[in-house]
């Protein structure tokens, strides 16, 4: 037996070797989750961040790109692109949501997504940007090849679970989007995310 041991979600399963046009996706939570579920970085179980306290469903299945990270690489793209003063990256894997026609009732899976854009989020003034996919073969989204092609309701409603996902009554926003951007960017952040991640593997071995 080669894998007598389960591979860590971020670090142990590879992007593919397509990327950034098709890329595995990690996913930690999907659309009937009550609570919301986030890989523990050190030992790699899926583990509880948070209730979902209000009704803000996540309304596509939501993960990340393994090998990836949200750092100086993607942070500079954010200020070029922006205008705007972003000291750095979230620190985090870059997030991907993957549209799908099919009921998947479960996270802590692996899948085939072929990016088609992506929101430009700021978290406290943090990079934190939000890759836009397609699941590979899906019957109804494999026709849309970029984010600009999608319904206006589909963007209108990844983009406030987005702005709100955090919020709680009666508290300030933290979360904005400043870019709505295509295929084409989309691939440029996650090869700046590759990128960020080799120089955070590089340096974590000195």
């Amino acid at each position: 037996m080669n894998n007598q041991f389960k591979a860590h979600p971020w670090h142990g399963i590879p992007i593919g070797e397509n990327a950034p046009e098709q890329v595995t996706a990690f996913i930690e939570i999907v659309p009937t989750d009550t609570v919301k579920y986030e890989v523990d970085k050190e030992t790699g179980y899926l583990k509880i961040d948070r209730p979902q306290k209000y009704s803000n469903i996540v309304p596509a299945l939501y993960g990340f790109i393994p090998m990836t990270y949200c750092d100086e690489q993607v942070a500079s793209l954010a200020r070029e692109r922006s205008g705007r003063e972003i000291e750095k990256g979230d620190g985090d894997p870059i997030d991907i949501c993957v549209l799908s026609e099919h009921a998947i009732t479960h996270g802590n899976i692996i899948l085939q997504a072929i990016p088609i854009g992506g929101f430009r989020l700021l978290d406290k003034g943090e990079a934190d940007d939000k890759i836009i996919a397609i699941l590979k073969g899906d019957g109804m989204y494999k026709g849309y090849e970029d984010l600009s092609q999608l319904p206006d309701s589909v963007v209108q409603r990844l983009k406030h679970y987005f702005l709100t996902y955090k919020n709680l009554p009666g508290e300030p926003m933290t979360c904005e989007i400043v870019n709505v951007y295509g295929r084409q960017e989309a691939h440029e952040v996650i090869r700046r995310s590759i990128e960020d991640y080799w120089l955070l593997i590089r340096n974590q071995a000195r």
